[in-house]
């Protein structure tokens, strides 16, 4: 044992405590996690084998993050007994003063008195309760593990009364694990990754290239020595404070080929030469305890059997990895595993493992969590578990020679379950068809072979290469040609608004924000002495609402302070009086304060505060409402008079006199007018637009003058058809202030309730005539809807052409969701703007006003990323839209390269409050720095470091971004999709219609619908 041992005392405690919680609420009836066990016994024997750790040792090392050979625990709800020896016991006693009481037993020479504190545990267990938890089949070994066994032995508890400790352990303490331990496991998972694709492939490819004779033995050992090696982990960027000396072995690297495969990797290796052909790896490291395994099958110039046999064990796994999420039992699992390879190739069964998989952490296999036909445990959010897919022992019908004559294929994986999908830890290496397939292609062989056989064979093998390469190392498709443009672009917008910011703010630019022209404040309460109220005689203190002073008496004078010099006031009873306290505003008060004043004179003097004693308390409590109050009233008048600063008044609205006015009638108008929901119409007069209110005769006018942009939503996907003005300057609608204003209606006349008699005779099976009528009529009404608002909205902008507006349509297949206010909506891109005009409070951000837009939590592990709209008004706060799913990235990237706005990404939430501070305080030394390059900056190194620790922060990103969206957003979550191959064109086994077909039937259907002109102009925005 190190001298330096620390146990993090809180974190013990906390995990402590959270067990024992567990273990009360199972017995006031929980989940029987502990079985009615009173007490539990683990113990320890001698030191574990490097890298193995059995499941007290793992208990151990989940409870104080060290391993105590030769130590006893002995748990109860009341109380948590240690016995170990003397040094150990100095490292442990630091842990009392719990909540949970902690007896630390120090073992000495003296047998007797040893035997005795085995007694004295043994009867703290008997009086806890009858049944105790234990493991059954202890493998603990030395002196100390014998003398508990042969003491709990002579205690005279029955074997019935004894309970398996396993699943209690794995259940009510370590598979679950928190954010610290995933973070821990994320690590092992990809520095396990970073020697298998880094390391072991590239050693591989040399050897076979060589066609050097290496050992299996000899291979993994130097594939063990590669953990010494701190340069290498250095360029892999693990994470931001990983370090290389915490790593262990948690499996040993073990390399086979040529026809003998043992896929449990029970066995050391063997002298045998690493043999072409198929050959299987696996590797697992431990990092700060926790471990996480890795396992690949490499092809050397596979046969068509072969690889079909791939890409079928490739799709059980990736199933397997879709199936597992919160909730899931088990042996649900591996029977849709089971029941989908039986559906691809039946005979393979018998070549199937029993078990898939199974749980992970400290403990190197958790059998509890065994992924078998059998287990009916249920996942839980916060599992890790190893994910093993195997064929074993399977026939080459055509082997190259006598050593390739039965071959075995393996996939594993680590992973972490999620609340609706699954993330796999090890991504990084790859696991698809191409990225495992090596082939040698000899000149002259080509040659020989008849040409249909050369045609049959994948394009990639067809070409004359000296050097073995996996096949996604070869040129790569449009995709990449896709992305290097787009870059290429994005680098031109760049420089671009470098320029014209440059060229803008010149060395004489001024700041934008009117820091410069800040002034100390000053006010006024009255103009002369005969304006102060009479009551001032008494030399009172008076609170003057008419004046908003407040009036003190100083050194036997009256003296008037204006409510806008005074801070706060309270009061502090003591005793038989009272204090009052009133703080006065003065500069320098705060670093960064909005309201902070500047000096205008360095040599003035400032008071702070005034206290004043009285024995009339009801009366000074009475005062410091009424400044309380005012100051109250004052702060409001103040915000409302800002608030109302932008609204203007707007012309008088000018009839239509010589005919009747074109009108939209039974309109909902949003925002809402105070009082019923009562429709009413809206008119198109000369200059603008009138809404009257069915009730009350309300009008509310929008002239042409103030509309800013005009958008017609369809009813398709929507519950209401919209046409949405967004003015210019905003308007009061009743009493709100408003610059969105909207005219809907419903688009059905009847919601339908899929539960009720509707789907109760649906699902009978008659009246099926009739329902298809019926969706008929909705369909044709929501298309006559949709005509006739779309028509009306092309006569509002016929009638303002003079003001340039014409109508907008949203692009839906653009669209993405996120959350720009308070829930996530669909956010849709039309050809000025970027709008949601579904959910109050509506979103409408002019494309041309956009500076520049910043991505921000662009990230491995996190399923979601936000984005932020940073205006060229400087001074305009930026827009935030948060929890966009990671899947709509590369879309929104390719909308804004296409809209020629620059973005950029990075892995952190920014101070977006102090960087436009910063960019409207001296804007050209904004530019000469830089600009926003520091944005692309700080994106570029963070693809080379990967992701920085903070994404594993749960307090601040996933669990702070839950309250906004519906995730929550668990920081190790990922799509598990985001891993699958799309090796599906390729499977033979596959079901399902093309690409071309499915795009055929789209197009059939949107010109069904009667929208193909929307999507013509979408297509073009595309482009």
């Amino acid at each position: 044992m190190a001298d330096d041992i620390v146990i993090d005392k809180d974190l013990f405690h906390e995990r402590l405590g959270n067990f024992i919680s567990k273990w009360k609420t199972d017995k006031r009836g929980g989940d029987q996690i502990f079985q009615g066990a009173g007490s539990i016994a683990t113990v320890v024997g001698k030191a574990s084998d490097p890298g193995s750790y059995l499941k007290p040792a793992a208990f151990q090392l989940w409870l104080l993050g060290y391993e105590f050979p030769a130590t006893l625990f002995v748990i109860t709800p009341d109380l948590f007994q240690i016995v170990t020896t003397k040094k150990k016991a100095s490292y442990l006693e630091p842990l009392k003063g719990g909540k949970i009481p902690i007896e630390i037993l120090v073992r000495g020479k003296d047998a007797e008195e040893n035997k005795k504190q085995f007694e004295k545990c043994l009867d703290i267990m008997k009086k806890a309760g009858k049944k105790v938890a234990v493991l059954k089949k202890d493998n603990a070994t030395g002196g100390f593990a014998d003398e508990w066994k042969a003491a709990f032995g002579e205690s005279g508890i029955k074997d019935e009364d004894q309970i398996e400790l396993g699943p209690i352990l794995s259940q009510a303490a370590m598979s679950i694990k928190d954010a610290k331990e995933l973070r821990l496991i994320r690590d092992a998972s990809r520095a396990s990754s970073a020697v298998m694709s880094n390391y072991f492939v590239e050693e591989m490819s040399e050897i076979l290239d060589s066609e050097k004779k290496v050992s299996h033995r000899a291979f993994s050992d130097k594939i063990t020595n590669k953990i010494d090696d701190q340069k290498f982990f250095e360029k892999q960027k693990v994470s931001k404070n990983f370090d290389n000396m915490q790593l262990d072995w948690c499996l040993q690297p073990t390399v086979q080929s040529g026809g003998g495969y043992d896929l449990k990797f029970n066995a050391e290796p063997d002298d045998n030469n690493l043999h072409a052909g198929v050959i299987v790896s696996a590797l697992g490291l431990r990092y700060h305890t926790y471990g996480a395994l890795i396992a690949r099958t490499f092809m050397v110039d596979p046969n068509r059997e072969q690889e079909t046999a791939y890409k079928i064990l490739l799709s059980v796994h990736d199933l397997i990895i879709k199936s597992i999420k919160d909730g899931v039992v088990a042996k649900d699992v591996y029977s849709k595993a089971l029941e989908h390879l039986k559906k691809k190739k039946p005979e393979y069964e018998k070549h199937f493992p029993k078990n898939v998989g199974y749980g992970i952490g400290t403990e190197n296999k958790d059998t509890a969590l065994l992924l078998s036909g059998k287990n009916t445990r249920v996942l839980k959010d916060g599992m890790t578990l190893v994910i093993s897919t195997s064929l074993q022992d399977l026939e080459n019908t055509k082997p190259q020679d006598k050593k390739s004559k039965t071959y075995s294929l393996v996939l594993v994986d680590t992973v972490r379950v999620g609340p609706t999908d699954c993330a796999v830890f090890t991504k990084d290496t790859a696991s698809d068809l191409e990225s495992i397939s090596f082939f040698f292609n000899d000149e002259e062989e080509e040659e020989k072979k008849p040409k249909v056989k050369k045609e049959s064979r994948p394009a990639i093998a067809q070409t004359n290469i000296t050097k073995t390469r996996t096949r996604h190392e070869r040129p790569t498709n449009n995709d990449a040609e896709k992305e290097a443009q787009r870059r290429e672009h994005q680098k031109e917008l760049h420089q671009k608004k470098q320029q014209a910011g440059l060229e803008e703010y010149g060395e004489d630019a001024k700041a934008l924000n009117g820091t410069e022209e800040k002034k100390f404040k000053k006010f006024e309460s009255y103009k002369r002495d005969n304006q102060l109220p009479t009551s001032v005689a008494r030399l009172e203190i008076v609170v003057d609402k008419k004046s908003l002073t407040v009036i003190l008496p100083i050194m036997g004078r009256p003296v008037p302070f204006h409510i806008h010099t005074i801070k706060n006031a309270s009061h502090t009873p003591e005793a038989d009086f009272t204090s009052l306290r009133v703080n006065f505003l003065s500069p320098g008060q705060g670093v960064g304060r909005k309201d902070d004043q500047p000096f205008e004179d360095p040599n003035a003097h400032f008071i702070r505060s005034l206290t004043f004693r009285s024995h009339d308390i009801d009366r000074i409590e009475q005062i410091t409402k009424d400044i309380t109050e005012l100051k109250k009233d004052v702060v409001r008048r103040e915000q409302e008079k800002k608030q109302m600063e932008d609204v203007v008044e707007q012309d008088k609205l000018v009839p239509i006199k010589n005919r009747k006015p074109f009108i939209l009638d039974m309109i909902f108008l949003r925002p809402a007018l105070d009082g019923k929901r009562i429709p009413g119409s809206v008119e198109i007069h000369q200059n603008g637009l009138r809404y009257a209110h069915g009730a009350g005769g309300v009008k509310v006018d929008v002239l042409f003058s103030n509309v800013k942009h005009l958008f017609f939503q369809p009813s398709q996907h929507e519950l209401i058809v919209i046409i949405h003005v967004h003015l210019k300057n905003p308007i009061m609608v009743g009493k709100k202030k408003t610059k969105d204003v909207q005219f809907v209606r419903d688009a059905t006349d009847i919601q339908f309730d899929e539960t009720g008699a509707r789907a109760k005779r649906k699902h009978k099976g008659y009246g099926d005539e009739e329902e298809f009528e019926q969706e008929q009529a909705e369909r044709r009404q929501r298309a006559a809807l949709d005509k006739e608002f779309k028509n009306f909205a092309e006569k509002i902008a016929d009638a303002a052409r003079n003001e340039n507006v014409s109508v907008d349509i949203p692009y839906r297949e653009l669209g993405f969701n996120g959350v720009p206010s308070r829930s996530s909506v669909l956010i849709q891109p039309t050809t000025d703007c970027l709008v949601q005009l579904t959910e109050p409070p509506f979103t409408c951000i002019t494309l041309s006003e956009i500076e520049i837009v910043h991505l921000e939590r662009v990230q491995f592990g996190l399923r979601n990323f936000d984005m932020v709209v940073v205006f060229k008004d400087y001074n305009r706060t930026p827009v935030h839209i948060n929890t966009i799913p990671v899947e709509s990235l590369d879309p929104v990237k390719d909308w804004l390269d296409s809209v020629d706005i620059p973005f950029s990404e990075g892995p952190l939430n920014l101070n977006w409050a102090t960087i436009m501070k910063t960019v409207t305080s001296d804007p050209h030394q904004f530019f000469v720095d830089g600009g926003w390059s520091f944005l692309s900056t700080e994106s570029d190194d963070e693809e080379e470091e990967e992701e920085e620790e903070s994404a594993f922060e749960v307090s601040e990103d996933e669990l702070a971004q839950s309250d906004e969206s519906s995730e929550d957003e668990s920081d190790f979550d990922e799509n598990a999709s985001d891993e699958m191959s799309d090796e599906g064109s390729e499977d033979e086994f596959s079901e399902g219609e093309d690409w071309d077909e499915l795009e055929k039937k789209a197009a059939r259907k949107d010109r069904e619908s009667g929208h193909a002109e929307e999507e013509e102009k979408a297509k073009k925005r595309k482009r």
